[in-house]
């Protein structure tokens, strides 16, 4: 199945470290080579990039790894396909409008016979499950709300739909829409909290360490959700299946 990797941070944050070394997953240390994806928020707006290329040989790919990317969510994927052909379309992550605000979402997973009812403004472009996904949730939210809900609002919404898709099979997720990010693990996901005093960290696909000391301030606080530890040196925790943890300001928000 794909691979996910989300940060959130309580200031514009370089994940280049991070992408770097998530990039090799795919096609180098790992084997999910049918595209990848990546958005991080800028204020309200969003930059985002996808390419059916392989995350490790795919040029737009080697472009963001050079790019000094400054940002307090984002979001990035790389595939392997389970529904849906090799192309543009199908590449995570995915983007809608709802709210006067930008969503992200990218899966991993398997959604057996997944064919919800879409009437509203949210249809899928691809044929991804995961896309399907993304729409049936922004419909049921767009429906539960009438503006823009609290972070705490929104998680307990999400809590009640998401056994609604997850029932379907695998359904490990990301989302974000610029003020948290929020992560549900079906089966494989984890999360480390960079903080005051920082440390060195050493990536475990590619050969390059980073002494987080020289780059942050005190104050700085920076989360990171991947779907296995990027790191060899860090206290990684695996989430428990089933459960939907909320990501702000770079910490975990109590549930």
């Amino acid at each position: 199945m794909c691979q996910l990797l989300g940060m959130n941070c309580n200031t514009p944050t370089d994940v280049t470290f991070s992408f770097s070394g998530f990039a090799q997953r795919g096609g180098i240390t790992d084997h999910h080579s049918d595209g990848w994806g990546i958005a991080f928020f800028e204020g309200q707006g969003v930059r985002h990039f996808v390419d059916h290329q392989s995350a490790s040989t795919s040029p737009i790919a080697d472009l963001i790894r050079r790019y000094p990317i400054q940002s307090q969510n984002v979001i990035a994927h790389i595939r392997k396909a389970t529904q849906g052909e090799v192309s543009l379309e199908n590449c995570h992550p995915f983007v809608r409008e709802l709210w006067g605000r930008y969503w992200v979402f990218a899966h991993n997973g398997n959604l057996q016979d997944y064919a919800p009812r879409l009437h509203g403004n949210f249809k899928p472009v691809g044929q991804t499950d995961s896309e399907r996904a993304f729409c049936w949730l922004m419909q049921e939210l767009a429906k539960s709300h009438a503006s823009l809900p609290s972070v705490a609002e929104m998680s307990m919404t999400l809590r009640e739909l998401v056994p609604q898709i997850a029932r379907f099979g695998t359904f490990n997720f990301l989302l974000s829409n610029g003020q948290a990010l929020w992560a549900h693990a079906s089966t494989h996901l984890h999360y480390v909290l960079r903080r005051h005093p920082f440390t060195q960290a050493t990536l475990s696909d590619e050969d390059l360490s980073v002494n987080f000391a020289d780059h942050t301030r005190a104050s700085d606080r920076v989360a990171v959700v991947v779907t296995a530890p990027l790191t060899t040196d860090e206290a990684w925790v695996a989430f428990e299946p089933g459960r939907l943890h909320t990501f702000e300001g770079g910490d975990l928000r109590a549930v």
